[in-house]
């Protein structure tokens, strides 16, 4: 399993460049993760020297694909980041998360959205969390998805789970309650026993003052190199 967090840069990259380059934008702010080639990941500063403009993405929303568009060629934020480049694209539909110029369906097995108040779930979070130091997790599931991400046949499942214990799901405060967690989980078959992994997120079980605390979910599955197997995208802020 990959995973790839919408703030920062790819967790995997690689120093050499390929001929041809894939790359990946995030539709909504058009943030420029970098490309794969071959299999290996290219960091988004050597990568946006090769991709021009005009190129052609699919977007793909947590589901679906979606239509194409074109791109820009990637270009610093020299504003707010200099050392974040962006693509502009000419068309951002609705439901769009991730745009991936590649010849390949990125959305080769597609996420199925479950029932996130099954019981079964509710307590592999709780487990999940006492184990990390939460006597009394108070658990709250925003979104849990079934789907192959290796290619095997057997499901496996991913849970978004937060709960900073806000009005709203999404609130996060600027200090960390006790007790508050927001945490991406993997849970499948390990050595035939079901196991929950953590994804991406954090866990407090003590309070902490003005630690700005990140919330996360995740916002696609996907193809993202053309391998078979998929990534796994989450989005923190």
């Amino acid at each position: 399993m990959r995973v790839i967090v919408t703030v920062g840069s790819l967790w995997i990259c690689a120093c050499a460049l390929a001929a041809e380059l894939h790359p990946i934008v995030e539709v909504e702010s058009g943030y420029f993760f970098g490309a794969t080639t071959g299999g290996k990941w290219i960091k988004a500063a050597p990568a946006g020297k090769s991709v021009t403009s005009g190129t052609t993405y699919r977007i793909y929303s947590l589901t679906e694909q979606l239509e194409e568009t074109k791109g820009s060629k990637p270009a610093a934020l020299e504003d707010v980041c200099p050392d974040t480049l962006s693509v502009s694209l000419s068309a951002k539909p609705k439901g769009g998360v991730i745009a991936v110029a590649a010849p390949w369906n990125a959305l080769l097995r597609k996420s199925r959205v479950a029932d996130a108040t099954q019981q079964i779930y509710i307590d592999a979070v709780r487990d999940f969390l006492k184990g990390r130091g939460i006597k009394e997790p108070k658990v709250k599931i925003k979104r849990a998805l079934r789907v192959d991400l290796d290619g095997d046949g057997e499901d496996e499942v991913l849970l978004s789970a937060t709960n900073y214990f806000g009005a709203e799901d999404e609130e996060v405060p600027s200090s960390s309650p006790p007790g508050s967690y927001s945490v991406v989980l993997l849970r499948r078959v390990v050595n035939g026993k079901l196991k929950a992994q953590v994804v991406a997120g954090e866990i407090h079980p003590d309070a902490k003052h003005f630690d700005a605390p990140n919330y996360y979910d995740v916002t696609a599955v996907l193809d993202l190199d053309g391998d078979g197997k998929l990534e796994v995208i989450v989005h923190s802020g």
